[in-house]
């Protein structure tokens, strides 16, 4: 991917999870990075060898936070693991939020690039801006407007470079960590793998909700150009396309070769809790820095697809 940030020390929080590990992988490359995860999805063998891996939590004292940027992607983000445990999933998102930050301005740093959800802009069928009404259906939206806040508040009071980016449907094929946490990975790894061994996809409803499917490497690139460019306030990243899933689940059965059938059940998840559409504008951080996403739908569901080839370099299960 290549990074200007060189010679940086940075803090990745989360940072041995889905995202933050390939973040945190990357910017190893030119930089001395540390990661910070509690080990609740995250595992240390998802990062390379020259990451520093510290096993903390968000909420503990004593954090390394002596850093020149810090990447705060820790939290429980997701509907269903906040509300398993509402208390814990606020401590965790705002608490955890606001100790890392705290720690990090008394030890001199001023740049922290943060996740958010796009999910606090409800269900919209087109395209959403950042000046979008944002509303908390969900104990997890909740927690992410909250944090957005908290970084308000550290940016006005204290002067701090507080970025918050905004995520979509973020994908990838499954890593070490996504086959432990299972249920709560993107759907792309879940219907890619039940397409490839055969199993229906479960999908609820009838299917015809639409999501911004944005790859993890145009992810981390919108992450670290935020650092890059010492970003203030809140920025979309996404394609500005949306595909609704029995479109995915067809697109992921024409790269496997396979015959793909999904499995339609009811929605489990409460009215109002679920957001069926969702379509990135994310004119505003292209503005500001020149980032646009790099990696079509197609070309990420092959890269997510390639890892079920044969040694021989045919699919597994062709037709």
């Amino acid at each position: 991917m290549g990074t200007e940030l060189e010679s940086k020390d940075i803090l990745v929080t989360g940072g041995a999870g889905f995202i933050g590990s390939d973040l945190a992988n990357e910017l190893a490359v030119d930089n001395e990075v540390r990661v910070v995860d509690d080990g609740y999805l995250g595992i240390q063998e998802n990062l390379r060898d020259e990451v520093e891996f510290h096993e903390l939590s968000v909420l503990d004292g004593d954090l390394p936070t002596k850093v020149d940027i810090v990447f705060h992607l820790a939290a429980l983000s997701s509907y269903a693991k906040h509300e398993s445990d509402p208390c814990r999933g606020a401590r965790v998102n705002v608490e955890g939020f606001v100790n890392t930050i705290e720690q990090a301005r008394e030890d001199g740093c001023s740049m922290v690039v943060y996740a958010s959800t796009a999910s606090v802009y409800g269900d919209r069928t087109t395209p959403t801006s950042e000046g979008t009404e944002v509303t908390a259906s969900t104990g997890f939206e909740a927690s992410m407007l909250a944090r957005e806040r908290y970084a308000e508040y550290f940016a006005n009071h204290y002067g701090m470079d507080m970025a918050g980016i905004r995520l979509f449907s973020v994908y990838q094929g499954y890593q070490t960590t996504e086959v432990r946490e299972k249920g709560y990975a993107n759907v792309v790894a879940q219907f890619a793998d039940d397409i490839a061994h055969g199993r229906s996809p479960v999908l609820y409803g009838n299917g015809e909700q639409t999501h911004d499917f944005t790859h993890i490497k145009d992810v981390v690139r919108g992450l670290v150009t935020a650092a890059e460019n010492e970003l203030l306030g809140v920025y979309n990243v996404g394609t500005g396309r949306s595909v609704s899933l029995n479109d995915l689940v067809e697109l992921i059965g024409a790269e496997l070769e396979m015959d793909a059938e999904p499995e339609y059940i009811e929605n489990p998840i409460r009215r109002g809790a679920y957001v069926r559409n969702a379509t990135a504008d994310y004119s505003k951080i292209r503005a500001e820095t020149g980032w646009e996403p790099q990696i079509p739908l197609e070309e990420g569901l092959a890269r997510v697809c390639s890892q079920y080839e044969s040694g021989n370099g045919s699919r597994r299960g062709h037709r």
